[in-house]
C-alpha cells in the first residue's frame, strides 16, 4: 500500500456518515484512483459495513467498478446478509459464480449462509450446502460453523448436529455453535450432551449455556450453571438478569441485580434495560426510583436504550409524571422508540387527548411515526372513547405515512368501536377488512359483547372463533360472562360441562403489590399461608367498614355460577386484587400509594370497591390490569368509568 493509498483509507476511518464518505470518493476520482481495486474495495466496504443508511451508494459503487474481485463480491454479500433483506445477499453471489475468472472462497459462502440463516429460508441454505461441498469448504471451519448455524436458524437441528460431527477439527467456536443451535431447536438434551463432550470450554461457552436454559424457562438449571462457572463477565449477569425477569421471577432478577453490584461490577446497557424491564412487569416503582438514582449518579443517562427503559418502567410502575420527565430531560436525541414509548404511557394511564398531542409534536419535529407509534395512537383513542380521532389516525396512516395496516392496527379499530359500544360498526369493520381476521380480532369483538351484554353478537362471533380456534378455555369464558350477566344459566352450565370435558381451565387471575422493595403475589383460592391469612383478615375488616359506611354491596352478575347469592358475594369478594389491596392497607404507611399489577381484566365490582376504599381510607389506589392502569383517588377512578 502506497503513501497515496494510506492517505485515502485513513481518511475513509474517519467518515461516520454518508455526506463526507462521498467527498472522499470524489477526491479520489479526481486523483485517479477510482480504478484502484485497493482503494475501492475499501471505500466499498466502509460504505457498506461501517455507515448505517449507505447500503445504497454501495451498491451504485459495485454496479460502477467494472471488474469487481473476490473481495468486492464478499463485501457486498456481507452487508446483504446483514441488512432488512437478507435474502439478497445470494444475487451477487450467483452472479459471482457466473465469472469464469472468479471462484468463491470461505468467505462468500459463510456470508451467503449467514443471509440465508437471518431469513430463515432452508431450501437455497441446502443448495449452498451442496456447492461448499463440491467446492471442499463443508468441513472449513469458517464456513462449517456457518452452515451450523444457518441449520439451526432454520429449525434442523439434526442436519446442524450431522455438520458437526463430520468437521474433522472442530474448535471451540464450533463446539459453542453447536449448543446454540441444539438450544435454538428446543433440544435441551442435546445441548447438555454436546457441553459435557466439549474438550476445552470458554467463557462463551458456558454462558450460551446460560442464555439457552434461561430462555428455555430452565431457571433451576440456569442457577446452577451459573453457581459452577468458573469465572463470570456482564454478559453471565446480563443473562440471568434478563432471563429471570423475562420468566417472571421477578425478586430473582432484582437479587442478582443487587448482588453484581455487591461484586462491584459495573453493569452494562443490557443488565440496566433487563433490570428496568424486570421493574416494569412486576410494577416495582420504589425499586425503579433506586435505579433512576444509580443510572443519574454513574452516568448512564447518556445511553439511549437505557433512557427508553426508564420511560417504560415509569409508565409502568403508574407514575407518567415520571415518564415524562426523563423524556422531557433526555440527554441524547429522541429516536422513535422514545416518542412511541411516551405516547404508548399516556394511553395506559387514560390521558387520550395527550398522547394524540405528543404524536403531533413528533411529527413536528421531523420524526417520521412507524407502525408500532399508530398502535399506541390507536391504542390511546380507545381507551379514551376517541372514535372519530381514532378513525383520522387510521386514515392518516396509510394515506399519508404509506404504512399499510398490520392485523394489530385493524385490531385496535375493532377495540375502539367495541369498547364504545358500537358494536355492529366493528363487525361490519371486520367484515370488510382486505385481509383474513384472526381469532384475536374476533376475541376482541367477543369481549366487547361480554361488557356491553350483546347476547345475540356473542354467540356468531363465538361460533367464528369455534371454527379457528375451538379449544381455547378464553372464549368459553366470555360467553358465560354474556350469558350470566342475563342470567341464562342453563346456557352457562352447559358451556362448563363442555369445558371440564375437553379438560379447559380458566386462566386464573393473580395480582402483585410492591412493599418495602418486595412483590407480593396473590392468587384467589390458593393455600393459605402467614401472607394471604393477614391479606384475608384485613380484607374482611375492610368489607364490613364499607358495607357499614358507604352501604357497599357486591356486583355479582358476572359470577359464573348459579349458586346462591351469599356464595356469590363470597366468590367476587376475594378477588386477588383486593387481597393485594387489604395487603398493602395493613402493611404500608398512611399516605403511601398502593400500586397494584393484574393480570386480567379488572372486573365491576373490584373497579367500584376500589374506587369506595379511596374514599373511606384516603388513600390512592393505582391498579395496573391486562391493558391500561386505573387510578383510585377519592372515590373517583382516573378511567372516568370506560375502560
Amino acid at each position: 500500500m502506497n503513501i497515496w493509498e494510506q492517505g485515502w483509507v485513513s481518511l475513509l476511518s474517519k467518515c461516520s456518515s454518508l455526506k463526507p464518505a462521498k467527498q472522499v470518493h470524489a477526491h479520489i476520482y479526481k486523483t485517479g484512483l477510482q480504478s484502484d481495486p485497493f482503494v475501492l474495495g475499501k471505500l466499498l466496504l466502509h460504505c457498506a459495513i461501517c455507515i448505517s443508511d449507505a447500503l445504497h451508494y454501495a451498491r451504485r459503487l459495485f454496479q460502477h467498478f467494472p471488474n469487481p474481485d473476490t473481495f468486492m463480491y464478499n463485501t457486498l454479500i456481507r452487508a446483504l446478509a446483514q441488512s432488512q433483506t437478507p435474502l439478497n445477499s445470494l444475487h451477487p453471489f450467483i452472479q459471482m459464480r457466473r465469472q469464469p475468472t472468479l471462484f468463491p472462497d470461505s468467505f462468500s459462502f459463510a456470508f451467503a449462509l449467514k443471509g440465508v440463516a437471518n431469513c430463515g429460508h432452508l431450501r437455497p441454505g441446502i443448495q449452498l450446502h451442496c456447492q461448499a461441498f463440491c467446492h471442499g469448504f463443508d468441513t472449513h471451519i469458517f464456513v462449517g460453523t456457518t452452515l451450523i448455524s444457518m441449520y439451526a436458524e432454520c429449525g434442523n437441528s439434526e442436519s446442524a448436529r450431522q455438520v458437526f460431527e463430520e468437521m474433522p477439527e472442530p474448535n471451540v467456536v464450533t463446539w459453542n455453535a453447536v449448543v446454540t443451535a441444539c438450544f435454538r431447536c428446543g433440544d435441551l438434551e442435546g445441548a447438555r450432551d454436546v457441553f459435557g463432550r466439549m474438550p476445552i470450554r470458554n467463557l462463551t461457552s458456558w454462558n450460551v449455556m446460560l442464555a439457552g436454559y434461561a430462555k428455555a424457562g430452565e431457571l433451576g438449571l440456569a442457577r446452577r450453571v451459573f453457581s459452577e462457572m468458573p469465572m463470570k463477565d456482564d454478559v453471565s449477569w446480563s443473562t440471568m438478569i434478563v432471563g429471570f425477569g423475562h420468566n417472571g421471577s421477578f425478586d430473582e432478577a432484582f437479587g442478582f441485580f443487587r448482588e453484581l453490584l455487591r461484586q462491584g461490577i459495573r453493569p452494562n446497557e443490557v443488565s440496566l434495560t433487563g433490570v428496568l424491564s424486570a421493574c416494569a412487569q412486576a410494577g416495582a416503582f420504589e425499586f425503579g426510583k433506586i435505579l433512576h438514582g444509580f443510572i443519574e449518579k454513574a452516568g448512564f443517562l447518556c445511553i439511549l436504550s437505557v433512557n427508553n427503559a426508564l420511560i417504560d418502567t415509569f409508565s409502568k410502575c403508574g407514575n407518567v409524571a415520571m415518564a415524562r420527565l426523563v423524556f422531557e430531560n433526555m440527554l441524547v436525541g429522541r429516536s422513535i422508540v422514545s416518542w412511541t414509548s411516551m405516547i404508548a404511557g399516556l394511553a395506559m394511564h387514560g390521558h387520550g387527548e395527550e398522547a394524540i398531542q405528543l404524536f403531533h409534536e413528533m411529527e413536528e419535529s421531523g420524526v417520521r411515526p412507524d407502525g408500532i407509534t399508530f398502535i399506541s395512537l390507536l391504542y390511546a383513542c380507545s381507551h379514551c372513547g376517541l372514535v372519530e380521532q381514532g378513525r383520522a389516525s387510521f386514515s392518516k396512516m396509510k394515506n399519508l405515512y404509506g404504512i399499510e395496516p398490520a392485523i394489530e392496527h385493524y385490531g385496535c379499530m375493532v377495540d375502539l368501536y367495541g369498547r364504545a359500544a358500537r358494536l355492529q360498526e366493528a363487525y361490519e369493520f371486520i367484515c370488510r377488512m382486505p385481509i383474513s381476521p384472526n381469532a384475536i380480532i374476533w376475541r376482541t369483538l367477543l369481549g366487547a359483547c361480554s361488557i356491553h351484554g350483546n347476547i345475540e353478537l356473542a354467540e356468531l362471533v363465538k361460533a367464528r372463533l369455534a371454527e379457528m380456534d375451538p379449544n381455547n378455555s378464553g372464549d368459553h369464558v366470555l360467553l358465560s360472562n354474556v350469558y350470566a350477566i342475563a342470567g341464562k344459566w342453563k346456557d352457562v352450565a352447559s358451556i362448563r360441562r363442555t369445558m371440564i370435558e375437553q379438560s379447559m381451565k380458566k386462566t386464573p387471575g393473580w395480582s402483585m403489590i410492591e412493599i418495602d422493595k418486595v412483590i407480593y403475589g396473590f392468587v384467589a383460592g390458593e393455600k393459605p399461608n402467614k401472607v394471604t391469612e393477614e391479606a384475608h383478615d384485613k380484607l374482611r375488616e375492610i368489607m364490613l367498614r364499607l358495607k357499614a359506611e358507604v352501604g357497599y354491596a357486591p356486583q355479582v352478575r358476572s359470577v359464573l355460577h348459579d349458586i346462591e347469592e351469599e356464595e356469590k358475594e363470597d366468590s367476587v369478594t376475594k378477588h386477588s386484587e383486593k387481597l393485594a389491596a387489604a395487603f398493602g392497607i395493613a402493611k404500608l404507611p398512611k399516605g403511601r400509594i398502593l400500586r397494584i399489577v393484574k393480570n386480567l381484566r379488572v372486573c365491576g365490582d373490584c373497579h367500584t370497591v376500589m374506587k369506595l376504599i379511596s374514599k373511606v381510607y384516603r388513600v390512592e389506589i393505582i391498579v395496573r390490569d391486562r391493558s391500561r392502569f386505573h387510578s383510585f383517588k377519592d372515590g373517583f377512578c382516573s378511567c372516568r368509568d370506560y375502560w
